[in-house]
C-alpha cells in the first residue's frame, strides 16, 4: 500500500505531523549542518529534503516500497541529487555506504503508536549505525488513555448485530469488539481525565520494550456513560534547542492517526469524581509482529453500577 501515492498524500497533507517534523529539522539548522542523516521510511522523501535544506553533508533515504524510484526522481527534480541518496531495501538487510551516521529521523509511528509501526526497524538501524553521540528524531513518545460517550456509534457498529432484520447475528458482533476503531472522537465526548499509560525513549529502549503492562486510573468529569476507552499518543522531539512536540489527542488538532477506540462490554454509568481502574497489556502478535495483541482488564465500582472485566482487542 505505500507503493501508492495515496497514503503519502494523506500523511503530507496532515499539517501536524509534516510540520512538526520540518519545524523540528529546519528550525535546527546547527544540528543538521554537515551532518550525515539517516531518513528511515524515507517515502516520497520530504524529510529527506528537509535535511538537506537544513544542510546536511548527505542524506540517505531508505524505503522499503517502489515509491522510492518517485522518491529518486523529486529529489533530482528539486536540486538535491549530491546531497541525497534514496536506497530501495528493507533497512535490517542492506550496507550503507558509510559506517555511521550523526543523525536518524524518522516517521515510524502506526495507530495506537505502536501498530504496524517501524520501531524495531528505527533500534536496529539506531544500534548499527547511530554514532554513540548522534541523535534520533523524534526521541520520546508516550501512550495515553482516556474515556468517551459514544452510545450513537456503538448502537450503529456494534449492538447492529445483536438484531439484523429479525435475525441474531451476535457471533459478528464478537469479532467487531475485538477489533479496535481507529477514528476521530470529538472531544465533547470525553467524560474522563487521561492518564499516562506508557513512555518510551527512542534514543534507549529496546525492541522488547515495546511488549508492556501498564496499569491506569481515570477520573469521571462529568455525570454520564462510558462505551469505550480511547488510546492515543503524543511525540516530542527533545533534543532540539527548542523542543517540538505534538498530541494525537482527541483535543488536539486531528491528524491521519486519528485516535483509538477499544469498546467495553459493559456501559459503565459514571458521577463525577468516580474512578474506572484497570490495566492495559500490549504485545505484538507471535505471527504477525506489525499486529497487536492488547488486553483490558477493568473495575469500577460506582453509585449506579458495578462492573469488573477483562477483554482482549486485536488490531490487524
Amino acid at each position: 500500500s505505500y507503493a501508492h501515492f495515496g497514503i503519502h498524500e494523506e500523511m503530507l497533507k496532515d499539517t501536524v505531523r509534516t510540520r512538526s517534523y520540518m519545524n523540528a529539522i529546519q528550525n535546527n539548522k546547527h544540528l543538521f549542518k554537515g551532518k550525515v542523516v539517516l531518513d528511515i521510511g524515507c517515502g516520497t522523501g520530504i524529510l529527506s529534503l528537509f535535511a538537506a535544506k537544513a544542510g546536511a553533508a548527505h542524506v540517505f533515504g531508505i524505503e522499503c516500497s517502489s515509491i522510492a524510484e518517485q522518491a529518486t526522481t523529486i529529489v533530482q527534480d528539486n536540486g538535491y541529487s549530491e546531497q541525497v541518496t534514496i536506497i530501495q531495501g528493507k533497512v535490517e538487510e542492506m550496507q550503507l555506504p558509510v559506517d555511521q551516521v550523526d543523525i536518524i529521523i524518522s516517521e515510524w509511528m502506526g495507530y495506537f503508536l505502536l501498530y504496524e509501526s517501524m520501531l524495531d526497524t528505527v533500534i536496529f538501524a539506531r544500534d548499527k549505525w547511530l554514532k554513540p553521540d548522534g541523535l534520533i528524531l523524534p526521541d520520546k513518545a508516550s501512550l495515553s488513555m482516556t474515556a468517551i460517550e459514544d452510545a450513537q456509534y456503538r448502537q450503529e457498529k456494534i449492538d447492529f448485530w445483536d438484531n439484523v432484520y429479525g435475525f441474531n447475528m451476535r457471533v459478528i458482533k464478537e469479532l467487531a469488539m475485538q477489533e479496535p476503531l481507529v477514528d476521530t472522537v470529538e472531544p465533547n465526548q470525553v467524560c474522563a481525565s487521561s492518564c499516562l499509560l506508557q513512555q518510551f525513549d527512542i534514543g534507549s529502549m529496546s525492541k522488547e520494550d515495546a511488549t508492556f503492562s501498564a496499569p491506569f486510573s481515570i477520573k469521571a468529569t462529568r455525570n454520564d456513560y462510558i462505551h469505550a476507552l480511547v488510546g492515543y499518543f503524543d511525540v516530542a522531539f527533545q533534543s532540539c534547542h527548542k523542543p517540538v512536540k505534538f498530541s494525537t489527542g482527541p483535543t488536539a488538532r486531528s491528524t491521519h492517526w486519528k485516535q483509538t477506540v477499544f469498546y467495553l462490554e459493559d456501559t459503565l454509568t459514571v458521577c463525577e469524581g468516580e474512578v474506572l481502574n484497570g490495566t492495559l497489556s500490549c504485545k505484538p502478535n507471535a505471527n504477525n509482529p506489525r499486529d497487536l495483541d492488547i488486553e483490558l482488564e477493568y473495575h469500577f465500582e460506582g453509585q449506579h453500577c458495578e462492573a469488573h472485566r477483562k477483554q482482549f482487542y486485536r488490531m490487524r
